[in-house]
């Protein structure tokens, strides 16, 4: 009975998690676009360049470190234990998160010129703040996720990206209104990352003071004991292996923004012809993320069975549901990315005002489905206590997307970046597959997946076709929505004819299951 409570428990912080999570990276993708149309797409490219940075500090406040530190909270004995690991972890991220900001701060004429624009300095030195609030988000979200107590984490999680999207948004009127220039407007936008991390740490801390679940000393002494040996190399293992997967696109991103302006330009654009386009490139991140939100939103529904399963040693169940795993994230990151590449012109033009680079940006879309079955083989493998081999993977595929990105921005332009990115996720996908040998599919179920794929994209081709002559925006958007319901519709019809999923998988998939169960009370 214990264990049923503990996973029932488990179950219910995993849902207030994703709802949460959800609606954060549903603000996280859409404030990027109101920001386009006002600041321009130079505008956008300076913003860009340097949120990779910022993007690296949340990772590690907001994926992986929680959740390295959760299993500590979980691990520990008793509260005198967990105040010792807890102020250890403490003290070790408060190393590690001020040497990175004196770093960047101090080195951030250096990165700026290393990114091509010297202007992009001031920009830095905000972005690189953001790291002195990780010690204090990680360690009180993680602790509570331990306790199975996520209402802190959630709730700080909205409101801290709700201020910051309205600090970025007043930068970007600021711009229109007051006379701002493209850096002025990135680094006062980038300061709302700042605001909403302090936010972000006073509702933790007030959480923390009024509910008394965690032990957590932040005194001399806990710098004077010694530190359990194992801690830091778990903390590089597992806290890093979490991380760099709940932000891989950000890593990359990274790379892109000291390669691809300076491959424009050897590629034969002028400075500012390299910015504006580098800018315009860069549309494919919240693309991506909002096909994310999609595919990861749906399957991480699903995540909280496979953890029961394993809680209680039900190892035929969690084979299964594995492989449901999988199954659900090829059909949904592969549905999401053929729907936004079949629409992207209507898309395009929606939410940036043109349709500039439709092209390479549907290259790069083809990063939702890889990210997709990454994510899921990745947590497939942590759920083993396996971490060595995916730290690996990721510096191979980091490497390899180091030395491609540039010489094929110069050969090929940003279709050779956008290549650069798709290949690297490729490769870490099949390294990924070979290794979860176990969960492998059957042919059968990709060839019915494909066909449905090319059944969709067929329908909303000529969807496009027929509509390819009307430039409003407003009906764009129109024609957008009824495209998504219509390839949505003939998706699922198709899957369903061919039955991709038997009827005990559809028994477990949450929205198909209270489909059934309500057809069949009929």
């Amino acid at each position: 009975m214990q264990k049923t409570s503990k996973a029932e428990n488990i179950l219910r912080g995993a849902s207030v998690l994703t709802l949460t999570s959800l609606i954060a990276k549903i603000l996280a993708a859409l404030y990027r676009v109101p920001y386009q149309n006002l600041v321009g797409d130079a505008g956008f490219y300076v913003y860009q360049q340097v949120y990779p940075i910022y993007g690296i500090a949340m990772m590690l406040a907001l994926g992986g470190l929680p959740m390295f530190l959760s299993k500590i909270t979980v691990e520990a004995k008793d509260d005198d234990e967990l105040s010792l690991m807890l102020g250890k972890c403490f003290m070790i991220l408060s190393v590690i998160s001020v040497a990175l900001f004196l770093l960047l701060f101090f080195g951030s004429n250096f990165i700026a010129k290393s990114m091509g624009q010297i202007r992009l300095a001031p920009v830095v030195k905000m972005s690189a703040m953001s790291f002195l609030l990780t010690p204090f988000l990680s360690i009180f979200r993680g602790g509570f996720q331990g306790k199975l107590f996520m209402t802190p984490t959630g709730v700080s999680q909205v409101l801290e990206q709700l201020l910051r999207v309205a600090v970025i948004w007043f930068a970007a009127f600021g711009f229109a209104t007051l006379d701002f220039s493209i850096y002025q407007t990135g680094t006062l936008a980038m300061s709302g990352s700042i605001i909403g991390g302090l936010v972000g740490c006073v509702v933790l801390f007030l959480y923390f003071r009024k509910s008394e679940l965690l032990p957590i000393q932040f005194s001399k002494e806990i710098w004077r004991k010694k530190t359990p040996h194992h801690l830091f190399r778990r903390m590089i293992f597992e806290g890093g292996v979490m991380s760099v997967y709940s932000g891989f696109l950000v890593i990359l991103q990274l790379v892109d923004s000291f390669t691809i302006k300076k491959g424009l330009q050897n590629f034969g654009m002028s400075e500012s012809d390299a910015e504006i386009t580098k800018g315009i490139f860069d549309r494919g991140q919240p693309l991506v993320q909002l096909g994310l939100i999609v595919a990861l939103g749906l399957t991480s529904s699903f995540l909280p069975a496979l953890t029961k399963n394993f809680l209680e040693k039900q190892e035929k169940s969690f084979q299964e549901n594995a492989r449901l795993l999988l199954k659900l994230s090829f059909t949904l990151g592969g549905a999401a990315t053929v729907g936004l590449i079949a629409l992207l012109p209507f898309i395009n033009k929606t939410l940036f005002q043109d349709e500039k680079l439709n092209g390479t940006l549907s290259v790069f879309l083809l990063a939702i489905v890889l990210m997709v079955m990454i994510q899921a083989l990745q947590s497939l493998a942590q759920s083993k206590g396996n971490y060595r081999f995916p730290l690996v993977i990721f510096l191979v595929g980091f490497v390899v997307k180091m030395m491609l990105t540039a010489p094929m921005t110069e050969h090929f332009g940003t279709f050779g970046a956008s290549f650069s990115t798709i290949f690297t996720l490729l490769l870490v996908f099949l390294c990924f597959y070979f290794y979860e040998r176990a969960y492998w599919l059957p042919v059968s179920f990709y060839v019915k997946t494909m066909i449905s794929l090319v059944i969709m994209a067929g329908v909303l081709y000529v969807y496009r076709l027929f509509f390819q002559e009307i430039t409003s925006r407003m009906a764009t958007f129109a024609l957008s929505l009824i495209g998504v319901i219509l390839g949505g519709g003939i998706f699922v019809a198709a899957i369903f004819f061919m039955s991709v999923f038997d009827e005990k998988e559809q028994q477990k998939i949450p929205l198909i299951a209270q489909f059934l169960n309500k057809k069949n009370k009929k």
